[in-house]
């Protein structure tokens, strides 16, 4: 049998190589899935943790009291605390309030880059940002005043210093560490507690950074067993949990990659199950003809079975290689395209890579093959030799059918309301109910293609029979698309399958912008904040300069007081009137407020608390009795901020205030050309300016960067589709040639036969086309939901435009795939073609 199985190989070389194809596509398709989802998850682990450089290890809590015995731990090469504080800095009538960090001991501890010049070495010498040093007008070897202010506890009185430095360097911010700052300047430890007026416990109080480059798991060890009081993480444990605190308990770009590979994983397995079966069924009358002359049931099944394996692995390998390439590409693209994100410059090739394509390309060939192999030997060879109509409904093996079809679709469909429910009321588990979703998804996906045969052809009928009256070319093509239901059904799945798929990501990537995009209004909510530096309020010349800057579309005049809540917790208070409420990009705050009450983020509520101002206590001991007030928790995750009606604040803070500017950015301006605009015009004032905007909009180019990937594997997925139409429409023309013949032999003439063969595909890509738009408008409905549901609100949005090109892309994709076939149908004679078996 292996001597026959090789030699039918060679004889249907042309369409093995078409369901290679199409098999080397679906694994390319996983593969690239997977490359890229290492991608994604690297940068964005890298874009949350930029400042942590490229340290090994994170030591988390007061640090202190071990910090000498952190740097003498075997393993332990360099360890610099997280510490960072600000000034202002002034040359003649510019200022710039610039955030302060410390030189590293080791380049690995450094997020920041000289990029001209030296890195401070004393006390009197500072590096600055390029953008930094061109608002000041000042270079290298120049000097800058820095201004700061020392507090004295026993007159509670601060004093302001001025200090010259000598600018040693030009630093830039490439992994956007620093971006809300505008960047940082490098100082030296001694500097940043003496200008950020910081003691030693301040300093040890965020943790340190520990660059462990061997043996790192031992060294977390035994930094860990130094004291109780901390914790010691990987880099990437430090970028999941902060991922997590930005998704609120969940690690969404895990849950979205995730997500995208058990898409890849199914959609592969259909796309090659479709074009096999449709192979094995064109060679049904073979294996028939091969029984009749003594081969037994077996050995014809191991015989589809080997041809199966070996065209599995062959194209499987070759779709590993296809997808590598495909994905590094694509990254080569994006690195180029999107250089303000931290991308790795070359993919990771990992055994799952290589394996688990591998294993799903044969694996799905192998079932594939085995199913019409399997119907093709168990019924006689004369029973065999004649054509296969389509189940019949009233038949028992019909009535199965379509009951097993419809148990698949509805019990699939009904996990989606399940995976929803439970995304919202238990997000700790959102990987679990994302693999529900999958699960239902595949499940009834697989339900709607069992039972195509059933309304596929009874849809193409009445839109054939609605096309039939423009002609009689038209008319002929409506009653063939329908005289061999399993065939219509066949061809129809093949481009329903790739339509679904190219819909569903469609859907999902424009719903999962606009829920990441409402997850980043909740988080950063302010765009702009301009702030004293003085502690005491902005002019109006500072307000009324924010607002002329071209790109901000609104602007308030808001103040605040450090406050403290119930067990004295310190908060920073902020006074929303109906001006600031309008700047905040979340509506869900100024909903939530009123009279009497405080609106908290989630992780600080309670039902009542108290709240006093900050100045109303001194050495820890209250001067002033504190009002209660309600706790009114706001459903996500924010900064350590409240929020109090103006009466109330007036009522808590009184005359402790200080006022600062809130400015929004316009939706269509690039938010750093304004955030750098805004301090340049600013750069003669004494303010600090903080940008969460600039953050956001960091962020926002990790999403877009990702979506363009989503991109890139949709346009794989309609190579998908376009193949697999184009193997099943195809082997529909071969299989009529002789048909084709007797029409023309019979007056049909070549330009008829033509228009016949292109109305048909059309017709029957076009049933394909319409209903996978609106399944992959459902799906990507339901994965939408399931995957953001347990962030907060998924907002689900419709993409009239994309589903209108998909549906037009399918048509065409019949119309090629029938015509370029009825080419050959067309120039073959007659009578060679009535010669043909």
């Amino acid at each position: 049998m292996l001597r026959l199985t090789l030699a039918q190989m060679r004889r249907s070389l042309g369409r093995l190589t078409a369901a290679a194809i199409a098999t080397a596509i679906g694994t390319g398709f996983v593969a690239a899935t997977l490359l890229t989802g290492g991608v994604i998850t690297r940068s964005s682990y890298d874009a949350v943790t930029a400042e942590l450089a490229q340290a090994d290890l994170v030591v988390e809590g007061d640090v202190g009291a071990i910090h000498e015995k952190i740097r003498s731990t075997p393993g332990v090469v360099a360890a610099d605390p997280l510490a960072a504080s600000g000034a202002e800095l002034q040359k003649g009538a510019q200022r710039s309030w610039q955030l302060l960090v410390p030189v590293p001991s080791d380049p690995h501890l450094g997020a920041l880059r000289v990029e001209e010049g030296v890195a401070p070495a004393t006390d009197d010498e500072i590096a600055l940002p390029e953008a930094t040093a061109k608002r000041l007008r000042v270079a290298v070897g120049d000097t800058v005043d820095v201004r700061y202010w020392v507090w004295d506890d026993d007159t509670q009185k601060g004093t302001e210093k001025v200090v010259p430095a000598t600018v040693t360097g030009l630093t830039s911010d490439p992994e956007g560490a620093w971006t809300r700052f505008g960047g940082a300047s490098l100082v030296t430890l001694g500097a940043l507690q003496t200008w950020g007026d910081l003691d030693e416990e301040f300093v040890w109080d965020e943790g340190m950074i520990v660059h462990a480059p061997k043996d790192t798991a031992a060294v977390q060890a035994a930094l860990q067993a130094l004291s109780d009081d901390v914790r010691v993480l990987t880099k990437d444990e430090a970028s999941d949990e902060r991922i997590r605190e930005l998704a609120d308990g969940d690690n969404v770009i895990v849950v979205i990659v995730l997500g995208f590979a058990a898409v890849a994983l199914v959609v592969a397995a259909l796309v090659i199950s479709n074009t096999f079966q449709v192979l094995v069924a064109q060679r049904a009358r073979m294996l028939a003809l091969l029984r009749c002359v003594g081969a037994v049931r077996g050995q014809l099944r191991r015989s589809v079975l080997l041809e199966a394996g070996i065209l599995g692995v062959a194209s499987s390998v070759a779709g590993v290689v296809l997808g590598t390439v495909f994905a590094q590409v694509a990254l080569s693209v994006l690195r180029g395209v999107q250089q303000e994100v931290p991308l790795p410059e070359y993919v990771q090739v990992t055994p799952v890579v290589v394996i688990v394509p591998v294993l799903v390309g044969t694996a799905v060939t192998l079932l594939a093959a085995l199913v019409p192999a399997r119907a093709a030997t168990k019924v006689s060879p004369i029973v065999a030799l004649r054509p296969m109509d389509a189940p019949d409904v009233g038949s028992r093996a019909g009535r199965l059918r379509l009951a097993f079809a419809l148990v698949l679709t509805v019990g699939g469909a009904l996990a989606f309301p399940l995976a929803i429910v439970g995304a919202r009321t238990r997000s700790d588990d959102a990987v679990i109910w994302l693999g529900l979703g999958m699960l239902g998804g595949a499940v009834s996906f697989v339900g709607v293609l069992v039972g195509a045969v059933f309304w596929v052809p009874r849809v193409v009928d009445l839109m054939g029979r609605a096309l039939g009256r423009s002609g009689a070319a038209a008319r002929l093509a409506a009653v063939n698309s329908v005289r061999n239901p399993r065939r219509t059904a066949a061809t129809s799945t093949a481009l329903l399958i790739g339509v679904t798929l190219v819909a569903m990501m469609s859907t999902g990537a424009a719903s999962a912008r606009l829920s990441a995009a409402a997850e980043l209004d909740a988080h950063y909510l302010v765009d702009i904040t301009v702030a004293p530096t003085d502690g005491d309020r902005v002019s109006a010349e500072v307000a009324r300069t924010v607002a002329g800057v071209e790109g901000i579309e609104r602007t308030a005049l808001v103040r605040s007081a450090d406050v403290t809540l119930g067990d004295d917790r310190w908060m920073t208070a902020w006074e929303v009137t109906h001006e600031a409420a309008k700047v905040l990009r979340d509506d869900r705050v100024p909903a939530a407020l009123r009279d009497g009450a405080v609106v908290l983020p989630v992780d600080l509520g309670s039902s009542s608390t108290t709240i006093r101002a900050a100045q109303d206590t001194v050495d820890g001991e209250p001067t002033t009795d504190a009002p209660t007030v309600d706790a009114v928790v706001v459903d996500s995750p924010r900064t350590g901020d409240v929020y109090l009606t103006p009466a109330t604040f007036e009522k808590v803070v009184g005359d402790h205030a200080t006022t600062s500017v809130w400015a929004m950015v316009s939706s269509d301006a690039a938010a750093g050309e304004v955030v750098d605009s805004v301090r340049s015009d600013l750069s003669s004032q004494s303010v600090s300016i903080e940008s969460a905007a600039s953050e956001r909009a960091q962020y926002e180019q990790v999403i877009n960067a990702l979506l363009a990937t989503v991109i890139g594997l949709l346009a794989v997925a309609v190579v998908i589709a376009l193949i697999g139409v184009a193997n099943t429409l195809s082997l529909s023309v071969i299989e009529r040639r002789r048909e084709s013949a007797i029409l023309r032999a019979i007056g049909l003439t070549r330009g008829q036969l033509r228009l016949s063969l292109a109305t048909e595909g059309a017709l029957i890509a076009g049933v394909g086309g319409l209903f996978g738009a609106l399944l992959g408008l459902l799906y990507g409905w339901a994965g939408a939901a399931i995957a953001f549901e347990s962030l907060g609100e998924a907002r689900l949005t419709v993409p009239w435009l994309d589903l209108v090109v998909i549906v037009a892309v399918a048509l065409l994709a019949g119309l090629a795939a029938s015509v370029i076939p009825a080419r050959s149908a067309v120039r073959t004679r007659p009578v060679a073609a009535l010669s043909v078996e």
